[in-house]
């Protein structure tokens, strides 16, 4: 999917929602437990019922390799499903690699040849030659960490120097050497709040994940004024305030209220921008 293929399904469905899949299993209801596949089920469901108000899910893949084989097959089976009913859906493995060599050609090669994602979070810490072997991939999109909204983000990313660049400042304007905004997003926690214009400042035309929104505490209103361009510019990430909305035999129905109230919210937003007028 391209940039303006993206930005035409969020004017479409007035959305830029991401659901992350982060399926613990753990944490879906039990009913759930006795199903052959638990996890797909699961994803199944939440897929069924928020698919009218997001334009893409992240599947996080600690939550399926910490499974086991079953695990990956459950993720395989939920692209799988996602791809022949949701066609239109934006699918991202969250799966920050970032290793070098045959080794990040082997992750790139899993993620785009086998699984076909269409996007993959990548850690850009080892530089250039960790990120350029999911670059060869052209209908493909790289997104790399850029500002996370975790506590230890600022041990690293917003250390300054001589000149009193930030090094996430650095990851900006060095990555952009290496592809253009058609084929690379940025991943800017939604905690960060004001620090979206510094982001801009360095990246105006990129499209921004942003996680943190819901049960993480980042602000929507806040990323929407601070964040957005005129092609809006920004996935907004979701995962547990809308997948865990309800723990009983009614979970499918409370995701799809959870997340259809985020896409009233959004919907709002995009008009303001005058991005949609409806």
């Amino acid at each position: 999917m391209n940039k303006q293929q993206l930005f035409e399904n969020i004017k479409r469905k007035r959305s830029f929602l991401c659901v992350g899949l982060d399926s613990d299993i753990k944490k879906i209801p039990a009913h759930l437990l006795s199903e052959e596949d638990p996890i797909f089920t699961f994803n199944k469901g939440i897929i069924d019922a928020t698919a009218p108000y997001c334009v893409a899910y992240k599947p996080n893949m600690a939550f399926y390799e910490s499974l086991g084989v079953q695990g990956i097959q459950a993720f395989e089976k939920t692209v799988q499903y996602l791809r022949t009913h949701y066609p239109d859906q934006f699918i991202i493995a969250d799966a920050k690699r970032g290793d070098i060599g045959n080794t990040s050609e082997m992750y790139a090669r899993s993620f785009f040849d086998h699984i076909k994602v269409d996007a993959v979070t990548v850690a850009p810490y080892m530089g250039e030659d960790s990120v350029k072997p999911f670059l060869i991939y052209p209908e493909a999109w790289v997104i790399l960490l850029a500002l996370t909204s975790n506590k230890g983000s600022h041990d690293f990313q917003l250390t300054t120097d001589e000149h009193g660049e930030r090094l996430f400042e650095k990851v900006l304007k060095k990555s952009q050497e290496w592809a253009t905004d058609e084929q690379m997003m940025y991943v800017v926690g939604a905690t960060q709040g004001k620090m979206f214009l510094d982001i801009r400042r360095s990246a105006p035309n990129h499209f921004l994940l942003v996680p943190g929104v819901g049960a993480q505490g980042g602000s929507l209103a806040e990323v929407a004024e601070y964040g957005m361009n005129d092609q809006c510019g920004l996935l907004v990430n979701s995962s547990r305030a809308i997948i865990y909305a309800d723990k009983t035999t009614a979970f499918a129905e409370a995701a799809g209220k959870a997340a259809h109230a985020v896409q009233e919210e959004m919907a709002g937003y995009l008009r303001k921008k005058g991005i949609i007028t409806e």
